[in-house]
């Protein structure tokens, strides 16, 4: 057993982890950084870098079928050879870490491999290496996917997000369980690339997490491409003959397919990183923290010494997110100012055909809260940039506005380019831009931007209580 000492000890080299970890070292702190799995995480090799890129060349093929009669005509030819290997290649390294390793011990970090445990205060065990941190602990340990209990998928060879990932040839089918961001992403990609595809999905409507129309919109475009959706389904049992998977749902009906893919969530062992030995509660499915990341303690006070950032705080799985949050948890151990963590504009986009962007408070949750709410709905085909659009315009921007402050306190883009359209929305709603102010804005023309104007006309037009 060897024992070193550090300045600080992350735990957790994801986006969040990797970054707390490099600017500290950089500023000439003794920094230790922890990683059992991949230095980078989830996000570079098998989440948004990854999936992205499966997702431009199915976007691709989709703009190919999309030409006749607009441009000519057109003979597509999927090719996932291509895919596979920028995968590799670009955006993976082959799923090897060591230019991330480099990079921080280039900037005067100490890595160590292996899965850390808080065995005390300010102590972290990585196998037989004790790291004890003068000033403190940084968690940021991710998540792995959920596999459900479900009757006869253990031992079966489903995948999961990684193995879809990793994949070298399209399945002839899939199934998925699961209808959430990543179910719907990878659901897409593996259509346009040939793949017969049905999602499986317990809740009413996919992305149930986003507004209704969302969903709704998303299921439509999806039936036009082929995609079977089962909403308001569930697995009862998993069959695999060795050939084949069968999934045999509550109501009695089965879907066979090739491959099976779950992706019904994720979930860290809290348990597992020791952080009762601090007097933080570990029976939940997230740590609690406070605005400035440290770790709340069970009677609320934060725990000394204990900073934590990304999925386990339950502020939303996201790369943006976890980086967000390092930035607050250096300006704390450098002692320098920073505002305080805010959750009340947080952007998220489902990578999509059409792309779903939304920040802030659902019309459900803004009403729920017991605010004066107005909630209007513009579309992208009746825009002048989605009329020229023409294939491939489905989308719309949604506002919700809170009618005594006179601000958005949350909105939709949903459309060819929803995540960008969405960050003047989620500005708006950060800053609570007053809606009289947005409205006096220029809209550039024409742009799909200009769908924003035309909801905020549509607000401005309809008497409370409508919309």
């Amino acid at each position: 057993m060897s024992e070193a000492e550090f300045d600080v000890v992350v735990v957790g080299m994801g986006p969040g982890g990797e970054q707390v970890a490099g600017v500290l070292a950089g500023h000439g702190l003794a920094v230790a950084g922890v990683e059992s799995r991949l230095t980078g995480g989830e996000c570079p090799y098998w989440g948004c870098v990854p999936s992205k890129m499966m997702i431009r060349a199915g976007n691709l093929l989709t703009e190919g079928r999309r030409i006749p009669g607009m441009a000519g005509e057109s003979v597509i030819t999927p090719d996932w050879g291509p895919v596979a290997k920028r995968i590799r290649a670009e955006a993976t390294d082959n799923w090897d870490d060591q230019v991330a390793v480099d990079r921080f011990t280039g900037q005067g970090g100490r890595f160590f491999r292996g899965f850390g445990v808080i065995t005390a205060p300010r102590e972290v065990t990585v196998g037989e290496d004790v790291l004890r941190a003068r000033r403190g602990i940084v968690l940021n340990p991710g998540t792995a996917p959920a596999i459900p209990p479900v009757d006869g998928l253990a031992g079966t060879p489903y995948w999961t997000n990684r193995d879809a990932i990793e994949a070298e040839q399209v399945p002839e089918s899939l199934i998925i369980l699961g209808g959430g961001p990543i179910g719907v992403e990878l659901g897409q990609v593996f259509r346009r690339f040939g793949a017969a595809v049905t999602i499986i999905e317990m809740a009413d409507r996919l992305l149930a997490v986003e507004e209704p129309e969302s969903g709704e919109l998303l299921g439509q475009v999806f039936g036009r491409e082929g995609i079977d959706v089962r909403t308001g389904a569930t697995a009862a049992a998993v069959a695999h003959d060795g050939h084949e998977f069968t999934v045999t749902l509550a109501d009695g009906a089965r879907v066979r397919g090739e491959r099976l893919m779950v992706c019904i969530g994720r979930h860290t062992d809290l348990p597992g990183l020791g952080i009762a030995r601090m007097g933080v509660d570990d029976s939940g499915m997230t740590i609690a923290v406070d605005t400035r990341m440290r770790a709340r303690q069970a009677g609320g006070e934060p725990a000394e010494g204990l900073w934590v950032i990304g999925d386990i705080t339950g502020h939303g799985a996201f790369t943006h997110m976890s980086m967000y949050q390092a930035d607050i948890v250096i300006a704390g151990i450098l002692g320098r100012p920073h505002h305080e963590a805010e959750y009340h504009a947080v952007p998220r986009v489902t990578y999509t055909d059409p792309e779903i962007g939304s920040v802030g408070l659902s019309e459900a949750a803004a009403r729920e809260a017991g605010l004066s709410v107005r909630a209007v709905s513009s579309p992208v085909a009746g825009s002048a940039r989605g009329w020229i659009h023409k294939a491939g315009n489905d989308g719309f921007v949604k506002l919700v506005a809170d009618t005594d402050r006179g601000v958005l306190v949350g909105a939709s883009s949903v459309g060819p380019t929803g995540g960008e359209v969405l960050s003047m929305l989620t500005l708006a709603v950060h800053a609570a831009i007053p809606v009289q102010r947005l409205t006096e804005m220029i809209y550039a023309y024409p742009t799909f931007h200009r769908t924003v104007s035309e909801a905020l006309a549509r607000l401005g037009e309809d008497k409370p209580g409508e919309g």
